[in-house]
């Protein structure tokens, strides 16, 4: 995942009222990362609409739908974390892992995150993090 996970594509600390404007700033950091273009965001948003990307342990997935493939100008990943929690049809989420994926990239980083995650500690280390560096330990040295 290193090569998809970018420094200053994590970021730690942020604010969200709802589950829509978490979603919105987790696409708004891929489209600062020049990973998708505008619209892209809107998929993001679709996506979660036809079904919720809370994968667990605290953790969701947002990401475009299949037609949203041409707004992906590059494979990349974003980590947003939430500390103070978003509601998310009924979870309580504290880390976004936005997935931008133009081919099936993001079958082989959904298994790794479920990898990840499996583990009680580490999920709760991810969760936990509040700064980049042990996120990328995370991600990407236990990769």
């Amino acid at each position: 995942m290193g090569d998809l996970l970018a420094r200053d594509a994590i970021r730690l600390g942020e604010r969200a009222g709802s589950r829509e404007e978490a979603i919105r700033r987790c696409g708004a950091v891929l489209v600062e990362a020049g990973a998708v273009g505008e619209d892209y965001v809107a998929a993001m948003l679709e996506r979660e609409k036809s079904i919720s990307t809370y994968i667990g342990e605290g953790v969701a997935i947002p990401h475009g739908t299949l037609h949203s493939k041409d707004a992906v100008r590059r494979d990349a990943l974003a980590v947003v974390g939430f500390p103070e929690g978003v509601d998310w049809g009924g979870e309580d989420v504290r880390v976004c892992v936005a997935i931008a994926a133009a081919g099936d990239g993001h079958v082989d980083i959904l298994a790794q995150l479920a990898e990840i995650l499996m583990d009680p500690d580490q999920a709760a280390r991810l969760r936990a993090a509040t700064e980049p560096d042990q996120v990328l330990e995370l991600l990407v040295v236990n990769s």
